[in-house]
């Protein structure tokens, strides 16, 4: 890049919960004078900082961060509202002079920045998907895959039979004539420079690290959190209380199980969804793997990320 050319460069940190994505961006951003970006779908919400994780109020102080910790629990955030804020603002941060370090583990949030993708050509038809959600709530959610199959099985082959909110959404997909594009026909958005990371680890060590960081976070009030969402009025029906530990713990709460039993449930549900994140950023030809080791420390994280 000239003297002259603007900085067009946006580093972005993926990889499974519970890997250190969060402090690899912390450093990464002191180095570079950069500033992190947020790409979990939970960390969005206000309430929510221990079952997030959500990066702490001291490191919030010494680095910018953008997009944490920002709307109210009961708001549906959607993939084309995430990407239009974030975009604006990672071209803020450009337009200062800094660096965006786009750091978290949702798949669809991180394909909005990476590739063009116009979601204004896709207008919801609100009355329609109530409908579907309809059907799907009558017939369960073998009908609803067994229709998709029928009508667009390409898209029935990307998702799991069992997900009925993406299954509707693929249906109303066909319907609009859009359909759902599959990664390989994704464009990289030519405004940016992007340099795509993965961390990963030893999978017994990450299995680990989640199984502990449950237990932290359960002595650091994580009952109570959810609690005081309920006295709020959240219910299971909230978009953010579908979140992995929240869910779990609700229902605890409500009496359907123990906490020994909802811990238990926590931990297998994360490493689940931790082997997804992986097999998600699989798909990705452009991002480089940072694998970390023990006794590695940060600082010889970010070296080799600048290595690049």
């Amino acid at each position: 890049m000239s003297e002259n050319e603007p900085n067009r460069t946006v580093y972005l940190i993926g990889g499974p919960t519970a890997v250190g994505k969060s402090d690899v961006a912390l450093y990464l951003a002191k180095r570079i004078d950069g500033e992190i970006v947020n790409c979990d779908s939970v960390q969005l919400y206000k309430h929510m900082d221990i079952g997030s994780a959500m990066p702490s109020r001291h490191d919030r102080s010494i680095v910018p961060h953008h997009l944490f910790d920002f709307v109210e629990p009961d708001y549906n955030m959607t993939v084309a509202e995430y990407q239009r804020l974030a975009l604006d603002v990672i071209d803020d941060i450009l337009a200062r002079g800094k660096t965006p370090v786009v750091v978290g583990g949702t798949g669809l949030y991180m394909n909005s920045i990476l590739y063009d993708m116009d979601f204004a050509a896709r207008p919801v038809d609100e009355a329609r998907r109530a409908e579907l959600e309809a059907i799907a709530e009558r017939s369960g959610a073998e009908y609803m895959y067994d229709y998709l199959s029928a009508v667009d099985p390409e898209a029935a082959s990307r998702i799991h039979p069992n997900n009925v909110r993406k299954v509707v959404r693929a249906i109303e997909a066909w319907e609009s004539g859009s359909g759902i594009k599959d990664m390989d026909e994704l464009v990289l958005n030519p405004k940016y420079d992007f340099k795509l990371f993965g961390l990963t680890m030893e999978r017994s060590w990450l299995y680990d690290r989640i199984n502990r960081r449950v237990l932290k976070l359960l002595e650091a009030g994580f009952v109570n959190e959810v609690r005081e969402l309920m006295d709020m009025g959240l219910t299971k029906d909230t978009p953010a209380m579908k979140a992995i530990g929240y869910k779990e713990l609700l229902a605890h709460l409500n009496g359907e199980c123990t906490l020994k039993d909802a811990a238990y449930e926590i931990m297998k549900n994360t490493r689940h969804y931790a082997k997804r994140q992986l097999t998600w950023l699989k798909r990705y030809d452009d991002l480089h793997w940072i694998e970390i080791v023990k006794g590695e420390t940060v600082g010889q994280v970010i070296d080799d990320i600048l290595q690049y």
